[in-house]
């Protein structure tokens, strides 16, 4: 805690820190009230070494902390993880702590509040990649095509959440995830009498909850490793100051500099300027024009019942009526004052619940079970199923390429609602009455008009009961294992995919994981992490159909094996195996032309090595590019963008029902609930990652390169290539990355053959074959 006193600058400091820290050292703070952020700018934001922070506790929110240093130029064109976004971060961290700082930061939980347009952001994105596109493809500076990259939007900061967590969790810097809103968890840690924070950095939408001060950015002497050499030209540098520092806004700077308005006036400007739970005031934002910050406020300040009279005054204008704009305005500002957070006891809490409204859940949200909020809170669930459930809509936005293809939409409207049914009636089996008889809205951002429901009463019973019959002990598997070992299969960990399928080829050890859970007896709970993670694991692949009921492996199930024992055992390895597997059965790992429009698809030689070259490099876009901690700057290709986009909307498929056959075995009280090891529990746990398509673009590009050559099968001409990839792509290690993909295509390609070979349809297993051969000469 800070004790500041005397002096006018300690107590300027003391008065600035109840703020919110949201944003990396050496990047753009970036409100949600774009048109207060420019007018604070220039009128009321200041100044201090970040000395003056020695010794406090800075509550982060992280959304707003990731939109400034998650923007690595080439991310929305590859997909995945910025590649140097865990180097900048954990650079920053470690500026911020030598100064004497220690951070906590704060995640947003369930969705909240009324989007008036919500798939406009995806489709914004996607819409910028596209020109991003087209400027790289028509060979125009490279600069201009980078910029509208980084300027995309995308990734947004909720998909990089499960990233920050993972990095925080190694580096020890603690974390909450709050049931809703992370400001108003930030606000409630900053009043709190024990002050579990001292000051907070974040976005100026921090005043409408109550807090007097915000540190909005901070500016260290470094810049982050996030452009590339080459290729794209870096942005301009920016001068980084001789001594850190950071800058933050005073509320009461801002009243006194609008004209003493009054607070009340202060938070209607904020909330009619737009924020995250209330668009702009619609007389106010015409065409893309906007007021001004401070006419707003002004014109609030000469209004008689600001914001209500306001709306009663406009009420014959159309977008305030179709909005039914006060009434939003009204459970606005009802869902701020009267917010969900978790306390320090562990309990949630509505903030002034004496005077909140009955009808609060209309504002905020509806209420899961504490001990869901408790599994979020911690990190060892993600908030998505969950607030699916809460809402009742799921929302199906616009990948990173646009997902203009039949054949996407085809999977994210049809193949994959069943998984998304399947792991929602997981969930809501275990619950009460109230979300079993739940109706759920799926809507589409091509076709928004034409939604799909289903009640959730309509999809139980769940496969629960089915699944229940796994709750093996940790001794059992122990022995399992070292059989394995003594068979020279390396020391695999317990809860890793492979493990969970190789420890079945026993039928005598698979007849004895029928464990069903035993009432009452305690000792019978599963305790260690290694036990809670393989059943889950287990749970998930009976109902993916790689395990029956019986626990054998089935033909999919073998399948996956032999494309294990290839691939090798580590996360990444088992992850590209797997989904591999899935995108087969899916009819997707295959070598068509889906994506007509788009650019990147391979376009040298005959159509047989064009088809081959398109199969091995999707095969290959299922790995990882061995790459440097520094922005990439290599070829691209929006044809392997656009499969990315498929790779990744069925891992996070999978991973949802993967967390959901884990929450339930707490839920269900077949697990040990007096522990800490939450986050460790949701890192063991397979498909936490996502990679780009980054390893598939090189190898397109290298077997693209072969068919110019004379003789592209000559150990020559092979060399020459190889040598020249690294090149392409300097922050890599070509050689090794290509090795990787060679041995992801065998491995993929003995699972077809084994899978046909176990009566599995293998489309066009013949063209496998083929391409095999092919392949064979080129590597």
């Amino acid at each position: 805690m800070l004790r500041l006193l005397g002096s006018a600058i300690l107590a300027t400091t003391s008065a600035f820190l109840s703020s919110t820290l949201s944003q990396g050292p050496s990047a753009l703070g970036q409100t949600i009230v774009p048109t207060f952020d420019t007018w604070a700018t220039t009128h009321v934001t200041k100044s201090l070494p970040l000395s003056y922070l020695n010794d406090s506790v800075v509550g982060v929110d992280a959304s707003y902390y990731l939109d400034a240093v998650g923007k690595e130029p080439l991310v929305s064109a590859l997909g995945g993880f910025p590649f140097a976004l865990e180097s900048n971060i954990v650079r920053e961290l470690k500026d911020l702590q030598s100064i004497g700082l220690r951070l906590h930061f704060v995640f947003n939980g369930l969705d909240y509040g009324i989007d008036d347009d919500p798939f406009g952001p995806s489709l914004a994105a996607a819409n910028n990649s596209a020109l991003a596109f087209e400027i790289y493809e028509n060979r125009e500076t490279a600069a201009q095509a980078a910029q509208v990259f980084r300027s995309s939007g995308a990734p947004n900061s909720a998909a990089l959440s499960e990233f920050l967590k993972k990095v925080l969790y190694k580096h020890g810097v603690p974390f909450t995830v709050a049931p809703y809103s992370a400001l108003a968890q930030l606000a409630y840690f900053e009043k709190h009498p024990d002050g579990f924070i001292d000051a907070i950095y974040g976005p100026a939408e921090l005043f409408l909850y109550g807090v007097d001060k915000v540190i909005t950015k901070f500016k260290l002497a470094h810049q982050p490793h996030d452009a590339p050499d080459k290729g794209i030209t870096k942005k301009a540098p920016q001068l980084a100051p001789e001594v850190p520092e950071f800058l933050w806004i005073d509320r009461r700077n801002c009243l006194e500099a609008l004209g003493r308005i009054s607070l009340a006036n202060f938070e209607d400007a904020l909330l009619l300027a737009g924020s995250k739970v209330l668009s702009p005031f619609p007389p106010t934002n015409r065409a893309g024009k906007t007021y001004p910050f401070r006419d707003i406020a002004s014109l609030l300040a000469v209004t008689v019942g600001g914001a209500v009279t306001l709306c009663n005054q406009n009420s014959d204008d159309e977008e305030v009526q179709r909005l039914e704009y006060l009434d939003r305005y009204k459970r606005a500002m009802a869902g701020i004052r009267h917010h969900v957070v978790i306390t320090s006891e562990g309990d949630i809490e509505t903030l002034d619940k004496d005077s909140a409204p009955d009808d609060l859940h209309d504002c905020v949200g509806q209420r899961l079970p504490e001990e869901l909020n408790m599994y979020l809170s911690r990190g060892m669930i993600r908030p998505r199923v969950l607030s699916w459930l809460a809402s009742g809509i799921i929302l199906i936005l616009a990948p990173y390429d646009g997902g203009d293809s039949k054949v996407y939409q085809d999977l994210v409207r049809h193949q994959l609602e069943p998984l998304r049914r399947q792991t929602l009636s997981l969930l809501a089996d275990s619950l009460n009455r109230y979300y079993q008889r739940k109706e759920i809205t799926t809507r589409y951002w091509f076709d928004p008009s034409s939604p799909s429901s289903v009640n959730i009463k309509d999809l139980l019973p769940s496969p629960k009961d089915s699944i229940n019959s796994w709750n093996v002990k940790e001794n059992a598997m122990l022995d399992r294992r070292q059989t394995l070992v003594d068979k020279k299969t390396p020391d695999l960990p317990l809860g890793s995919i492979s493990f969970a399928v190789r420890s079945l080829q026993d039928a005598d050890f698979a007849a004895a994981t029928i464990t069903p859970p035993k009432k009452g007896q305690k000792h019978q709970l599963l305790q260690s992490r290694g036990e809670i993670c393989a059943n889950a694991v287990w749970r998930f692949l009976q109902l993916r159909g790689y395990v029956d009921r019986q626990h054998q492996l089935t033909a999919w199930g073998k399948a996956l094996d032999s494309v294990l024992s290839i691939a090798g055992s580590q996360p990444q390895q088992e992850k590209a195996a797997l989904l591999a597997v899935e995108l087969m059965r899916l009819g997707l790992l295959n070598a068509d032309t889906m994506f007509f429009a788009y650019s990147g698809a391979p376009g040298r030689s005959n159509d047989i090595d064009k088809r081959n070259c398109m199969l091995v490099s999707r095969v290959a876009s299922l790995g990882r590019l061995i790459h440097q901690p520094r922005g990439y700057s290599g070829p691209l290709s929006r044809h392997l963008l656009a499969y990315h986009s498929m790779v990744s909307a069925v891992q996070a498929s999978m991973r949802d029902m993967l967390e959901m056959c884990l929450v339930t075995m707490f839920l269900e009280g077949g697990v040990d609930r007096e522990r800490e090891d939450w986050m460790e529990i949701a890192l063991m746990l397979p498909l936490f990652e996502e990679d780009s398509c980054a390893l598939g673009v090189v190898m397109l590009h290298y077997l693209d390169e072969l068919f110019v050559r004379e003789d592209p099968t000559s150990d020559a001409t092979r060399e020459e290539m190889t040598s020249k990839g690294q090149g392409w792509v300097i922050h890599s290690d070509f050689k090794a990355s290509q090795q990787l993909a060679f041995g992801l295509w065998d491995a993929v390609y003995r699972g077809v053959k084994v899978a046909n070979e176990s009566g599995e349809d293998i489309k066009e297993i013949q063209m496998w074959h083929e391409v095999d051969q092919w392949l064979a000469q080129r590597r």
